[in-house]
């Protein structure tokens, strides 16, 4: 159904035609007070928001752990922790920033985007997706748990067999990692399948394929491959947990298991985790950065192309981790070149914001630093990772620190500064109001500046021999003055980021009030207030470009968006299903109401887990009862909640 023929549909009305519609869907929408709508809460704006400030508070715990850390590097000899501590110390952080940090604070943003810019009212699953959030802190909290019990796991975020198995590690600290992993998996799964439906199902009519923003692409591409990695990763880590409990021997070569396996089923998820806490922050900055250089983005088709071969070449590459462990030439020929290969889509992407900026009108605001900088910190993260990617040059540097320099510009410098630029974006659309630009300012140059500090020293200190997962060092190496600098510089980032928080908590309480659309962007987020109403769209909004705020001035195409008419959908909690390559309008969902099930199946999950932890089978077993139970009373069917009506019906 085509634009023109959406109007014919008998269901449009204005506004200016029923007045009352904005109080009835509030009504109809709005989550309840108190501690029962603090837990039933479906609202995606809600569980977005949720996702931000979890994933920054475990932010800020990764980051602690990195400053003792850097305390007990910063001269050769210290003694602020001992071994022990520090492997866990080394371990926690990594386990933190990679998996509680970097994946959850994108969701965060696109739980609460995704709505918004595809013109719908909610995700495709509201239960599901506020499952996807509470099993996330719980699979968290039952991590940190281990530091109240003494058994902090403490062989690194990789884990590598055979140092993670009984006979090395007899505590109960790696089966907090593996069974904590197999937990969190389940977040990230459900996660990403409400994702990949939302944006084959939920788009606005008119918005087809070719008309998504890039951000869409990032977060649709990235769920897809965690769809195709994730049950690799949970089952190396089921297989950890029976070699640790039962005595399989998966990974045990001395009764016949392969320790190798380990590295294969790990990396094989962990090298594509690289592109999925990197594509989503890419298309947030696709999309943004334009914006605030007054021009759509140069090679749309290209960008989003790029950003699929990316996905697509990252499930080739796994191996690149694994040259020093003696694999045949030819494996190690293949997945060098592949490793090679994959720096063209990502150098698309790069020329493509290149050329928006210099094509472009940029507004110098604290997000535009962000966006700035972000391109130098993939460039320089993309060359030190092409150099790991020969063969010869990995050999030699493979366990030094010039790695860790590449996986904190990669996982910081990519990430966490996209990130930041996106919350100086969009915080006016999720709050209400604006952060403060000169503090912000200030925010920007002490984070860019201690960032450069810290990391860019860590390749010299590599390429002059320093090992990494070390916890000490000799003096004769001559690496106390860098590493002194690299400490300098990680607490001026840490300032840095204190200086966001403490913007964000003035913004908060006294910031200046967002007008409709302060950055003058095209895209539909900006079309409802903010922050904005519980149902987003009082109308079902109808587009017909890739920018419908944009039209006039672009003079594209012949058609325009529809904003102010549109479906009303106000016979309950409905929402506009469309079909999945042209968007047009298909059917009216009945969506469910608020519910605690999620909460409360959540529970019943972490009790299954802290039970296998702790071996008590018997509860275990009560668990997945209770389990069983709270999915009844979820999937139990109410007609409220699964009638549909086909658009044309009637």
């Amino acid at each position: 159904m085509s634009v023109s023929e959406y109007e014919r549909v008998p269901a449009i009305s204005s506004l200016a035609d029923d007045p009352d519609l904005p109080a009835r869907l509030r009504a109809l929408w709005e989550t309840k007070p108190g501690l029962y709508g603090w837990i039933s809460s479906v609202d995606h704006k809600s569980i977005g928001i949720r996702y931000l400030v979890t994933s920054f508070a475990f932010l800020v715990l990764g980051g602690l752990e990195a400053l003792v850390m850097r305390i007990q590097l910063a001269q050769p000899g210290e003694h602020v922790v001992t071994p022990e501590q520090y492997d866990q110390l080394f371990s926690m952080h990594g386990i933190t920033m990679i998996f509680l940090y970097a994946l959850p604070v994108l969701s965060g943003f696109s739980n609460f985007l995704f709505p918004l810019v595809l013109g719908a009212r909610d995700m495709a699953f509201p239960r599901l997706n506020a499952f996807s959030y509470w099993i996330y802190l719980g699979a968290g909290l039952f991590l940190y748990a281990s530091f109240l019990f003494g058994a902090v796991p403490d062989d690194g975020w990789f884990n590598y067999a055979p140092n993670s198995l009984k006979a090395f590690s007899p505590g109960p600290n790696m089966d907090f990692y593996a069974l904590g992993m197999i937990f969190l998996g389940i977040s990230t799964t459900v996660g990403a399948a409400n994702f990949v439906v939302t944006v084959l199902r939920m788009r606005a009519p008119g918005m087809s394929i070719n008309r998504l923003p890039i951000l869409v692409w990032g977060t649709t591409t990235v769920s897809a491959g965690i769809l195709l990695s994730m049950p690799a990763v949970s089952l190396a880590f089921f297989m950890l947990w029976l070699d640790r409990q039962f005595g399989t021997h998966f990974f045990n070569a001395q009764a016949g298991g392969l320790p190798l396996l380990w590295q294969h089923l790990f990396w094989l998820f962990a090298h594509p985790w690289v592109y999925i806490i990197v594509l989503p922050a890419m298309g947030l900055v696709s999309d943004a950065l334009p914006i605030l250089c007054r021009r759509p983005i140069v090679g749309y088709t290209l960008v989003a192309l790029a950003t699929v071969l990316t996905m697509v070449l990252g499930f080739g590459v796994w191996v690149h981790h694994m040259f020093a462990t003696g694999l045949p030439l030819v494996a190690s020929s293949f997945f060098s070149g592949a490793s090679l290969i994959i720096t063209i889509p990502s150098a698309v992407a790069t020329f493509a914001w290149v050329a928006t900026i210099w094509t472009g009108r940029p507004v110098f605001t604290t997000a535009f630093l962000y966006f700035a900088s972000f391109i130098v910190m993939f460039v320089i993260g993309g060359v030190s990772g092409v150099v790991t990617a020969a063969v010869p040059a990995d050999l030699q540097l493979t366990d030094t620190y010039f790695v860790v320099a590449h996986i904190h510009y990669v996982l910081i410098g990519i990430n966490l500064f996209g990130v930041l630029g996106s919350l100086y974006f969009w915080f006016p659309k999720m709050s209400g109001r604006m952060l403060g630009e000169r503090l912000g300012q200030w925010n920007f140059w002490i984070t860019f500046i201690g960032f450069n500090l810290a990391f860019l020293p860590m390749h010299l200190t590599g390429l002059m021999g320093m090992p990494r997962r070390i916890y000490t060092y000799p003096a004769s190496m001559g690496l106390g003055t860098i590493n002194i600098i690299t400490t300098v510089g990680s607490f001026l980032f840490a300032i840095g980021i204190l200086l966001l928080l403490i913007n964000i908590w003035i913004s908060l309480r006294n910031g200046s009030i967002a007008p409709a659309n302060p950055w003058n962007a095209p895209t539909l987020e900006w079309s409802i207030p903010s922050p904005p109403p519980p149902y987003n769209f009082a109308l079902i909004p109808a587009v017909a470009s890739r920018h419908p705020l944009w039209e006039d001035r672009l003079q594209t195409g012949s058609g325009r968006s529809m904003l102010d008419r549109g479906l009303v959908l106000d016979h309950g909690k409905e929402a506009l299903a469309t079909t999945v390559l042209d968007a047009e309008p298909d059917l009216i969902l009945k969506m469910p109401e608020d519910s605690p099930w999620p909460f409360v199946l959540t529970l019943g999950i972490s009790a299954a887990f802290t039970a296998m932890l702790v071996q008590s089978w018997w509860t275990t077993g009560a668990s997945i009862i209770v389990i069983a139970i709270c999915v009844g009373f979820w999937l139990w069917p109410r007609q409220r909640l699964v009638q549909v009506a086909r658009i044309g019906d009637g």
